[in-house]
């Protein structure tokens, strides 16, 4: 589960368009009254089930899980080397190139994934490093109402938590959400835990750091970034506690504990 990083083949064509082949989704069934949906994406190298387990034994029994698997791509980081991985990226810094059609590509099948669930029912993407990633890529395409190709999101997301990941195309986000009267009401109400240790040397803490100071600047006035100290790049007890705890009161579930 500590795998994580990036990956994608680049289109021999500017115009070429890729098709990506996801792997296995695992779906942890609610234990008590049925009242929120969460996507959780695993970080590189990882799959579905890794987390499926650890979510299961979370505090949070209204809450149904689903945990698909990324694509197995070329990964540039690791010079071609195929794994899983939600987008292609070689390099985390603010100059390197986004993927944008993997991350498009990821967001959609996370969208769909979510699109069968009861109106009534609160929905959520959260994830670990590159599924932290994407899901604050679901959540900025959630304001905007589209993808970065332009074509419409249909998803209406109620939460988003983000452990050990970084924002993607953060250069040209304050730009995009100041253009929409509409994404920034959007922005401003939407829920977001951020989570990141000082210790991890995958994903620097800088890196989340940045981020965070990214989201709130361009109006995501609704957001928590949390900091732990000695925490590497992996999860631990204190902050799975801090997830249930903020998953319990901003999806107002039953036996919320604050």
């Amino acid at each position: 589960m500590c795998f994580d990083f990036f990956s994608c083949a680049v289109s021999g064509s500017r115009t070429a368009r890729r098709t990506f082949e996801f792997g296995r989704t695992y779906v942890v069934r609610p234990k008590a009254k049925h009242q929120a949906t969460i996507v959780w994406l695993h970080g590189l190298g990882d799959k579905g089930s890794s987390w499926s387990q650890i979510l299961e034994a979370l505090p949070l029994p209204n809450i149904k899980w689903i945990c698909p698997t990324a694509p197995t791509r070329p990964v540039a980081l690791f010079g071609g080397f195929p794994c899983t991985a939600w987008f292609d990226v070689g390099d985390i810094s603010e100059d390197a190139p986004d993927d944008l059609e993997g991350l498009d590509a990821a967001a959609a099948h996370v969208a769909n994934l979510l699109s069968t669930e009861p109106a009534d029912i609160k929905i959520g993407v959260g994830g670990f490093s590159m599924g932290a990633s994407t899901a604050l890529y679901s959540a900025t395409c959630c304001v905007l109402g589209k993808y970065g190709n332009g074509n419409p999101y249909p998803i209406n997301l109620s939460a988003i938590v983000g452990l050990s990941g970084w924002l993607p195309c953060s250069r040209t986000l304050r730009n995009r959400v100041e253009g929409s009267q509409e994404a920034v009401r959007r922005a401003a109400y939407l829920p977001i835990l951020l989570c990141h240790g000082l210790g991890d040397d995958v994903v620097a803490y800088k890196h989340g750091e940045k981020s965070a100071q990214t989201l709130t600047s361009a109006g995501f006035r609704n957001l928590t970034f949390r900091t732990y100290n000695g925490l590497g790049h992996y999860t631990v007890p204190e902050e799975t506690d801090e997830v249930c705890n903020w998953l319990s009161a901003r999806l107002a579930l039953d036996g919320s504990r604050s």
